[in-house]
């Protein structure tokens, strides 16, 4: 069973190291982007920052920038699939992450399965792809298997897996809309708490997205601390994960390092998808834990009264939050709880070789 896991997180590795260009080009360029339109006062009617209204050079900059993005989540799961399986698991694991990325409409609303729906078909087609290996066929058919046979039956499994799924995935977002609705009236903390929690919980996915645009509904309601909670929690995992790789080097990789630099220019202007590299390499530490910090970042921002009038996140921001020093408070604290929190977990849960006698 441990060997079993460990080899499935070297093909989660395998996905990682090829998505994290995308994740930096996209999310550097749409935060360039985003700081030239702030910085400008370029501002759609609802105040957020809209690079469509800025000379040409930023405007394709962004559309660049989205293009990366957009791809992120077929080439995460065509690299993880392809880490499983070799080169026939390219075809599927790339239309099942396409198809996971791809938005569902569902009662006016645009979800998607998204990052961690990618991860999850990623793994699921290079099993299809094997399982199909291993399949008794004659000796004539076997030289057109890997280029033909196999990425059509493949595609066709997974796509209409996923496909069968995205919808179910796209209605269960929805009733998380309506449960936040309904938690509203409730108690700021727990709402908080909750919020915190989702933002980070797939890093700018469905879940992140159901906070995020609650959050902004509020802002038209005239009630702007939703989203001064939810603008704090979405810079915090990637300025955490970022400060925790300048805090303990030894405990990171020389490209989690690099990462972790990108990450902190990503959080800064609001681009929670700087965590992902991280979180895909090893969810099961890392998502808890931005978690955990994000969820302190969104609290300390609702008790101290923090108001965004902006649908956007991070420092960013700033010019336009209500009570900035707590605002920035929060942002600090939960990226340090973040950044501490994983490098423990790290110290005690990783292995220390044996000295030699």
């Amino acid at each position: 069973m441990k060997e079993l896991l460990q080899k499935h997180k070297q093909y989660l590795l395998t996905g990682v190291s090829y998505v994290i260009p995308f994740i930096a080009c996209g999310g550097i360029l749409i935060a360039l982007s985003l700081t030239y339109a702030f910085h400008f006062h370029l501002l759609n009617d609802k105040g957020a920052p809209d690079p469509a209204q800025g000379p040409w050079f930023v405007q394709n900059m962004f559309t660049i920038g989205v293009a990366a993005f957009t791809l992120f989540p077929a080439v995460l799961a065509g690299f993880i699939s392809y880490g499983m399986a070799g080169k026939p698991g390219l075809v599927p694991g790339f239309i099942g992450g396409f198809i996971a990325g791809t938005p569902q409409l569902v009662e006016g609303k645009n979800v998607s399965a998204g990052f961690l729906g990618a991860l999850v078909i990623g793994l699921v087609a290079g099993h299809v792809v094997n399982a199909l290996k291993k399949l008794p066929i004659a000796k004539i058919l076997r030289p057109i298997m890997p280029i033909i046979v196999i990425p059509i039956l493949s595609a066709l499994i997974v796509g209409f897996l996923m496909l069968a799924l995205n919808l179910p995935i796209a209605k269960v977002f929805l009733h998380l809309n309506h449960f936040l609705e309904s938690m509203e009236s409730g108690s700021q903390i727990v709402l908080a708490l909750i919020l915190g929690a989702m933002i980070a919980f797939d890093m700018g996915g469905p879940v992140n997205k159901t906070a995020f645009f609650f959050g902004v509904a509020m802002i038209q309601q005239g009630n702007f601390a939703i989203m001064g909670a939810c603008a704090a929690a979405i810079c915090t995992p990637p300025i955490g994960l970022g400060l925790a790789t300048l805090l303990a080097r030894k405990r990171w990789t020389e490209e989690q390092r690099e990462s972790g630099l990108a990450a902190l220019g990503m959080g800064l202007v609001g681009v929670t998808e700087g965590a992902i590299p991280f979180a895909a390499s090893d969810p099961l530490r890392v998502i808890p834990t931005i978690m955990f910090g994000s969820m302190i970042a969104s609290t300390i921002a609702m008790l101290g009264g923090v108001g965004d009038h902006a649908p956007h996140g991070g420092p960013i921001v700033l010019p336009v939050v209500d009570k900035p020093l707590i605002y920035v408070l929060a942002i600090v604290t939960g990226a340090v709880v973040t950044a501490v929190t994983i490098n423990l977990v790290k110290q005690f849960t990783e292995k220390t070789a044996t000295p030699a006698k």
